[in-house]
């Protein structure tokens, strides 16, 4: 990602997506739910429950949702810290009301599970430890103190020991287990979710770019045939008035003035590329194109092309598509990033197939990682070693996974090896002992002559102004 790239979303910002009206409708749902739990245990198995102290309870949520619904904007949206709060409310809330229906001889303990859920799926990891460390405190703490179920006749409902113990240890599993789930779940969904957003900017970015350089190339066609007229005409003029030096010096000015936006045009419109001779081109073209940034960064940078047997020896003109270009871009920047001092570019094609390899001699992927490269977010804590020798670099892996989905997006197909591996097939065993991925086309997704997608030349339409 570029420096211009606006930060990312974490969690902890994401919970200020979560609107007060959400949490409160849960609320009543619960409220409701508590109510009909009392009046059936109450009326119809005629237990004798505290329902003074139930009803504080209860009233005590009922106020707070009043309090909320008339004191906030219905679009209210909750701070990581307000999030925190409400759940742990919540999960207070329902320990006090078990506490007075017998603690874990209720089989409506098992909802302690609701708030733990609820925090690990939209707080940060620190709120949500702290609600589900003190959903399993609260939970031990029912195992002893609790006031007993009675019935009509004066008995007290109370299971076998053996049994209490087992759902205490059921709900402390299922808070852990369901805890860490939702939040490993939350967690690979946000950053998968930051991460195609990223990749949606980069390629909304080389997309501007490209339809940009196309209007100022298309500016600096039209303008050609009037700026030359212009400096004709001040030339002339600059050579009539030799014996009137104040006007002769404003016609060396306009003459200049025409050269400088003859030569502004010429530079702006070299990234022009939605001329319909642009579209396409040949694939050593798109690849200097794509390492043409990188090519002054202290790393050689060397592009070879060739075909892959002798009976396909024309240089295939492919779709100058941004995805390409950019995600290219990303993998030729991933190998200058880590090289000793080479990366090398090599294209090869066939009938069927067009694959580009992009090597380095570098120190390779970290082996642990090798599976999930392409995946969003994966860094490692860097070394001393590695500070000292790049300080600049910051990366997460979103650069690759940037690279991934948009040459996918196109058709292509991606490995990724090291050098160093003797059982890697995608180059020989040689200097090359870094960093190596092929990305393949079927010929057909990026020809531009006679694939899917071909752009025949023809003739430029007229750009009306």
């Amino acid at each position: 990602m570029s420096e211009s790239t606006p930060p990312l979303m974490n969690g902890q910002e994401r919970s200020n997506w979560i609107r007060l009206s959400t949490l409160t409708l849960l609320r009543w749902v619960a409220i409701f739910g508590q109510l009909t739990a009392l009046f059936i245990g109450q009326w119809l198995y005629g237990l004798q429950l505290p329902l003074g102290l139930c009803f504080l309870a209860i009233g005590t949520s009922i106020v707070s949702n009043l309090a909320a619904t008339f004191m906030f904007p219905a679009n209210k949206r909750l701070t990581e810290y307000q999030n925190f709060l409400m759940v742990m409310f919540d999960l207070l809330q329902l320990t006090f009301l078990l506490y007075l229906t017998g603690g874990l001889n209720n089989p409506f303990a098992l909802l302690v599970l609701g708030p733990v859920t609820i925090s690990a799926s939209t707080l940060g990891l620190r709120s949500a430890l702290a609600i589900g460390g003190s959903a399993v405190a609260l939970v031990t703490l029912l195992l002893p103190f609790h006031l007993e179920l009675v019935l009509t006749d004066g008995s007290e409902l109370v299971l076998p020991e053996i049994f209490m113990f087992g759902n205490w240890i059921a709900i402390v599993i299922a808070i852990l287990f369901n805890g860490a789930y939702s939040y490993r779940i939350n967690s690979e969904i946000r950053s998968m979710s930051d991460a195609l957003s990223a990749t949606q900017m980069a390629l909304s970015r080389e997309q501007k770019l490209t339809d940009l350089g196309g209007v100022v190339a298309a500016a600096a066609h039209e303008l050609g045939t009037p700026l030359a007229t212009i400096k004709l005409a001040s030339s002339e003029l600059a050579e009539e008035l030799e014996t009137r030096p104040e006007l002769q010096e404003d016609a060396i000015l306009i003459r200049d003035q025409a050269d400088r936006c003859r030569d502004i045009l010429r530079d702006m419109g070299r990234a022009g590329k939605s001329d319909l001779h642009m579209q396409q081109a040949p694939l050593s073209a798109v690849l200097d194109e794509a390492a043409e940034p990188h090519m002054t960064r202290g790393k050689k940078i060397h592009i070879e092309v060739a075909a892959l047997y002798s009976q396909y020896s024309d240089q295939p003109n492919i779709l100058r598509k941004p995805e390409i270009i950019h995600g290219i871009r990303n993998l030729i920047q991933n190998g200058v990033d880590f090289a000793r001092g080479n990366v090398w570019v090599e294209a090869s094609w066939s009938d069927e197939s067009i694959s580009v390899k992009i090597s380095d001699d570098g120190v390779g992927y970290p082996s642990h990682l090798l599976g999930r490269i392409g995946d969003p977010f994966v860094r490692k804590r860097r070394s001393e070693t590695d500070r000292r020798q790049r300080p600049e670099y910051e990366g997460m892996g979103l650069g690759l996974f940037i690279a991934k989905t948009l040459l996918e997006r196109s058709g292509a197909q991606l490995q990724f090896a090291n050098g160093s591996d003797p059982f890697q097939t995608l180059l020989p065993n040689t200097i090359r002992r870094g960093a190596i991925v092929q990305v393949s086309w079927p010929r057909h997704k990026i020809d531009a002559i006679e694939g899917d997608q071909a752009l025949p030349l023809g003739k430029n339409k007229k750009i009306v102004v």
